[in-house]
């Protein structure tokens, strides 16, 4: 699973969502839908954009925790995954 760990970054800077917005030039309300993490796709502009100002890099802002149940049940040629190829 993809975490973007906005609200984190904002907490430790005191910064609120609409300074962000300020500084960045991004609609409050997609640094909102960020912060809240309900997005299913990110711009890669606004990811720049939002580590300039914040001054971090890209792993600080996104990372990926690993899922409790593998999502990815196909093999490189296409076919389903048994288990033995776990």
């Amino acid at each position: 699973m993809i975490r973007i760990l906005l609200s984190s970054r904002l907490g430790d800077r005191k910064w609120t969502q609409a300074d962000l917005a300020r500084k960045t030039g991004i609609r409050p309300t997609t640094i909102n839908e960020l912060y809240h993490e309900m997005v299913d796709r990110v711009n890669l502009d606004h990811l720049d954009l939002i580590c300039e100002a914040l001054d971090c890099s890209l792993d600080e802002l996104i990372v990926r925790v690993p899922n409790k149940t593998p999502r990815a049940t196909r093999t490189i040629n296409g076919s389903q995954k048994s288990k033995t190829d776990e």
